[in-house]
């Protein structure tokens, strides 16, 4: 029993592991990064979204070389780091400095609404980790809902919940876009420079919430109704037997 345990953890120990870090090589290092070379020693923005690129960069080719498919968040981080790298150019005008920070959202956004065009919804990779937690049993249950194998309604459910909660993320940052736009050449410079801030927080805070009640909520119990199921299933089979 004491092996079983130990082996069960180790077990989920490496599914959260596998789960964590796309978000963390794809998301967390060339954010990180552009931070540290921007802030911690002093490099031009530039000079920080260049270097931070390399990692998405390297990513990318690796899944399209070795792979064979698109890394979606690895894409998705080089193209804003490009797109933030021919925007660096732009100086002068301070209403166009003020959208300037709009168009990483609407990068963002509109790739993630492509990704759902595609039958790839992107941010499935950012909800995963935090409904399956490391839990082996999750992370099987999942793999059924989503290949369809699992119970035709749950699965049909879980994949239309799935699409749901990137195109929720889509249009928020897509508004919040368009928010920033209309606010950059409607009121005073200003009045923009702190209320864009208000509009990215805002954006965020409505983004956990309604992606929260249309999908990743009926997501966990797509997720935890597929895992009874399956116990289910297997008691019935060692009685049977």
């Amino acid at each position: 029993m004491t092996t079983n345990t130990v082996s069960q953890g180790r077990s989920n120990g490496q599914s959260m592991r596998a789960n964590f870090a796309p978000l963390f090589v794809d998301v967390a290092v060339p954010l990180g990064s552009y931070y540290l070379l921007k802030d911690g020693f002093g490099m031009s923005t530039f000079a920080a979204l260049a270097w931070s690129s390399v990692v998405p960069a390297v990513r990318t080719v690796w899944s399209a070389v070795r792979e064979r498919q698109t890394n979606g968040l690895a894409l998705l981080i080089l193209v804003v780091n490009v797109v933030g790298l021919l925007l660096s150019f732009v100086s002068g005008d301070p209403r166009l400095m003020l959208v300037k920070d709009s168009a990483v959202s609407s990068t963002v956004g509109i790739g993630i609404l492509v990704s759902v065009a595609l039958g790839k919804p992107m941010m499935t990779a950012a909800v995963k980790p935090f409904l399956v937690k490391g839990d082996a049993t999750k992370e099987a249950a999942w793999q059924r809902l989503q290949s369809g194998s699992g119970s035709a309604s749950g699965a049909a459910a879980f994949r239309r919940a799935e699409r749901v909660f990137s195109v929720v993320w889509g249009v928020v940052l897509v508004g919040e876009c368009v928010a920033r736009i209309v606010g950059a050449y409607t009121l005073p410079v200003d009045t923009m420079v702190w209320l864009g801030s208000v509009f990215m927080i805002g954006a965020m805070v409505l983004g956990f919430l309604v992606s929260g009640g249309l999908a990743s909520v009926p997501m966990e119990r797509l997720l935890a109704a597929e895992v009874k199921a399956a116990g289910s299933a297997e008691r019935e089979l060692v009685l049977a037997r």
